[in-house]
């Protein structure tokens, strides 16, 4: 029963509340917040005093007077309890005790910074307990024993993780994005990632300010050398190694022993694992280690790689925190009719939602957690100019600049997004990489795990060692085109290395499907803009030893997606809408006589108006344009430009006020036969989903009535590059893979004029990516395509040409290069403030995103070896995005 208080009843509950909380806790505040929901959460903020430390706490409670499990909620690093205050309500609301605090040196909280030293946070943390043990509402185990799960994420994911393995009395732990081993997060394999600690450092030095480093309108982050909040052995441990550039076995044995798995065979209690794909900072094998750990202790476990992570992403925060809800529902209300959920569960990519934009996610679950290595499958590597994989040389410049590009800390996820898009900021400098090809894959190939290799490295370095930073990239049909998995590289120091000397390499952990007719690439680089590589040039000699070995973990499995109303209805609507054409055609006018001069030109638009029904308004608006043969034409405009009007009268479907459409010389009216031609896509095609692709398409194609000789099925289905999912029924395939097939479909014939309106709607970046490469493999034939769409930045990298539309009526037509311009333009994106002189001295124009640096006739590999050199705090360098401004300027401003 829940009892429900006027509002000045309420108040002098609170007042009780108030006087009661200083009796228990010392001097706080308590409130209640009231709430439309099914209880209202009380929150009682105060100071605990622990070990001479005063730390700022707040307490939540909702529902009756019963005892009930306890949850410790801890914060990323950086932050403070104000951060998981929503999280803590949600817990409360469903009866939960729930405690918040700031750490040590974060926040309110006093105190320095240890880096959840045991002596320090972890400290903390058992007197956060013992506090909870003294609660009336709190359910007790035994005296001095609260029932009590602990979460966080980050820095809070690892205290979670260290309190079990600290505190017996911990019940059940739900840790997120965070790390096992701090020590081979910050220096893996010996290498030292040199952004991510700085931000770390920069973070805490800042700490208690209120103002996050380099944030705009903030002051700057403390000087170097200035150790802020941290305690004085973690202020050496980073002095000593940013100046060296090289972890020391102390700097090691420091953060080992801060880390969870220094008592990893003593946590022993249910955990949840989160862990994110986009995570430069806390990569996937930290959770493979957490989870192999506390499973090996005979603890129940499950791990859910989400979307998101450090470097930005969807972190899923609505299913995440219902799915740690619902572990402590099980192991702390013990409750054994709660859906914990899969034992193995990862994020994929599955489509954009059409009601808002957003891009949508897909789960594949495995009844097991497979690990990173399940399915092993070998893909054998030769040298990227085609010949045997013979040793290739590659140089570590003198001061390891320029570096090359991968993930970049503190970009929001941006780097990751353009990775998906194959438009990534990774770069690797010429002479300084060396790069083994694998054969194109026939059918598409998911990759969840580790590659693995074995390569032989030669070192000129005084020492005989080697720093080299491993990827692996997804290399696209024209050889050139590639995209890094997670913008994710697996660096390596190779010792003794003078002579020759062979290592054994674990590459990145992701999950990534690469795409019939794409190739893998390994790739060996000498730097890395995100980690410390010697100072001293030296020649590195890489060969590998054997196959790539690539784990499939065929376990998992894809959710199959609902399929919507269209997907049947569709094939109806189209037979009777092929009826009515049908209809039409036997009883349209005389066409005019086909223009000889024009018989080779695919479009001319000539005068083309048409009013709106029933009003004088037009839609299209003397509109004339010309499209030659082999061109990729994009079609732009804001919305209400006229633009599907414009492709409509061009299909014929529906007939202009004036003007005139010809294709190849052929006037276009309703049936004309020169649409036999024009191969069409708009708003989707239905399937029958219980048909394979193939018989879906061998079908549509018998309803024309043409010969099956003239479908070119086999060389459409080539281009649409649809592997083997072909022979599947079409209610397994992806959203991507459908928008394929409709392509594949719109191809039968191959038809020589090509009509796309916005084809990559309800598709994911990769599968825009693929898209982009059908239309350019299409108009290498000599045959022309028209793309409507409002992705600006696919449109620049697809299109040749450019028709921008508005108010119905052109406004510029050309090449994509004389509408944008020529004068190339970087954007220079920054984790800190850059003084004015040196924005002069770059004729940089400082905007929210950034810099805008001309390149003045240097290339960009020149540009950014300069920017390193002037020691600019950069965190990406891309193109800029020329094409959006010349469409904002020619519109006035509108948007597509």
């Amino acid at each position: 029963m829940q009892l429900r208080l006027p509002r000045k009843g309420l108040r002098r509950w609170a007042a009780a509340g108030a006087a009661l909380a200083v009796l228990l806790g010392g001097a706080g505040t308590w409130t209640a917040v009231a709430s439309d929901g099914p209880a209202p959460v009380h929150r009682a903020d105060r100071m605990l005093d622990l070990d001479g430390v005063r730390l700022d706490t707040s307490y939540f409670t909702a529902g009756d007077t019963g005892r009930r499990p306890a949850v410790l909620l801890g914060h990323g690093f950086g932050g403070s309890k104000d951060d998981v205050r929503a999280q803590a309500e949600r817990l409360a609301r469903d009866g939960y005790a729930v405690l918040t605090w700031s750490a040590r040196g974060f926040g309110a909280s006093t105190g320095q910074i240890g880096l959840n030293d045991p002596e320090r946070e972890v400290k903390d943390v058992r007197g956060l307990v013992d506090w909870l043990a003294g609660r009336p509402e709190v359910l007790l185990d035994r005296p001095g024993d609260p029932r009590v799960g602990v979460t966080g994420a980050s820095y809070g994911g690892a205290v979670a993780l260290l309190a079990a393995g600290h505190d017996p009395r911990v019940d059940a732990v739900a840790p997120q994005i965070t790390y096992w081993n701090l020590a081979d997060a910050l220096f893996p394999n010996g290498v030292f990632k040199k952004l991510w600690s700085g931000i770390f450092f920069s973070s805490g030095a800042s700490a208690g300010t209120g103002q996050r480093p380099g944030a705009p309108g903030t002051a700057p982050a403390p000087a170097p050398g200035a150790c802020g909040r941290f305690s004085p052995e973690v202020c050496a441990l980073y002095q000593r190694v940013a100046v060296s550039g090289r972890p020391d076995p102390a700097a090691r044995a420091l953060l080992e022993a801060r880390s969870p798995s220094a008592v990893g065979a003593r946590i022993k209690v249910p955990a949840l694992i989160v862990q994110g794909q986009a995570d430069s900072l806390f990569t996937l094998d930290q959770a493979d280690a957490m989870a192999r750990t506390i499973a090996g202790n005979g603890a129940p476990v499950a791990v859910d790689w989400t979307a998101g992570g450090h470097d930005g992403g969807d972190r899923e925060t609505d299913r995440i925190e219902g799915r740690i809800g619902a572990w402590f529902d099980r192991y702390l209300k013990q409750d054994t009719g709660a859906d914990t959920g899969p034992a193995f569960r990862v994020s994929r990519t599955g489509g954009v939602d059409s009601t808002d934009g957003r891009a949508t996610l897909r789960g594949a679950t495995a009844d097991r957690y497979p690990g990173l290595a399940a399915g092993p499958v070998k893909v054998a590597l030769s040298a990227a100019a085609g010949g045997p994989a013979a040793p290739r040389p590659f140089a570590n410049p003198a001061g390891a600049n320029p570096p090359a590009l991968s993930a970049v800390p503190g970009l929001g996820g941006g780097l990751s997004q353009l990775s998906s898009l194959g438009a990534g900021l990774s770069l690797d400098f010429p002479g300084q990489f060396a790069a083994f090809d694998a054969r194109p894959q026939s059918t598409p190939l998911r990759v969840t795990g580790t590659p693995t290799v074995r390569v032989r490295v030669t070192s000129t370095a005084p020492d005989g060692s080697a720093v080299v930073f491993a990827k692996v990239y997804d290399v696209g049909p024209d050889g050139r085109q590639q995209v890094l998995p997670a913008q994710l590289v697996a660096p390596v120091r190779i010792d003794g290395a003078a002579h020759g000397r062979t290592a054994f390499l674990t590459l990145p952990a992701v999950d990534h499907e690469v795409p019939a007719g794409h190739r893998l690439r390994l790739v060996l680089a000498a730097t890395d803009l995100g980690y410390a590589s010697p100072a001293a040039p030296a020649t590195y000699t890489a060969a590998v030893e054997g196959p790539l070995t690539v784990p499939t973990a065929p376990a998992v499995t894809t959710q199959a997606a609902g399929l919507p109303w269209w997907v049947w209805g569709l094939p109806l609507l189209g037979l009777v809408t092929a009826a009515g054409l049908l209809l039409t055609a036997r009883r349209r006018t005389t066409a005019p006589a086909p223009d000889p001069e024009l018989a080779g030109v695919p479009l001319q638009i000539t005068g083309l108006s048409k009013k709106y029904a029933g009003g004088d308004r037009y839609s299209v608006r003397e509109l004339s344009f010309r499209v030659e043969q082999g061109q990729v034409l994009g079609l732009l405009g804001p919305n209400g430009a006229g633009k599907t009007t414009t492709l409509r009268m061009l299909m014929g479907l529906i007939t202009p006020d004036e003007g005139e459409i010809r294709v190849f010389g052929h006037a276009i009216r309703p049936g004309a036969p020169v649409l036999s031609r024009v191969g069409a896509f708009v708003e989707g095609a239905g399937f029958l989903p219980h048909l394979s692709g193939r018989e879906n398409l061998e079908l549509y194609w018998a309803s024309t009535g043409r010969p099956a000789e003239d479908a070119h099925l086999d060389e459409a289905l080539r281009i649409a590059n649809l592997g083997g999912a072909l022979e599947r029924a079409v209610r397994t395939y992806s959203q991507g893979m459908r928008q394929r097939l409709a392509i594949a479909q719109a191809m039968l014939g191959l038809p020589d004029l090509l009509i796309l309106d916005e084809p990559t709607n309800g598709l994911d970046p990769p599968q825009i990516r693929e898209m982009r490469e059908v239309m350019i493999r299409y108009a290498a034939g000599g045959r022309t395509v028209i793309v409507s769409s409002h992705l600006l930045a696919e449109v620049e990298q697809s299109c040749t040409h450019l028709v921008v539309m508005d108010r119905g009526g052109l406004v510029q037509a050309g090449p994509v290069g004389e509408i944008t311009g020529n004068g190339d333009t970087l954007l220079v994106t920054l984790a800190g403030p850059v003084p004015d002189p040196v924005v002069e001295k770059l004729a940089a124009v400082r905007t929210d995103a950034g810099l805008l640096v001309p390149l003045d006739g240097r290339t960009a590999t020149e540009l950014i070896g300069e920017l390193v050199r002037l020691d600019l705090p950069v965190t990406g360098v891309g193109p800029h995005r020329r094409l959006e401004d010349a469409f904002l300027t020619l519109i006035g401003g509108e948007t597509a």
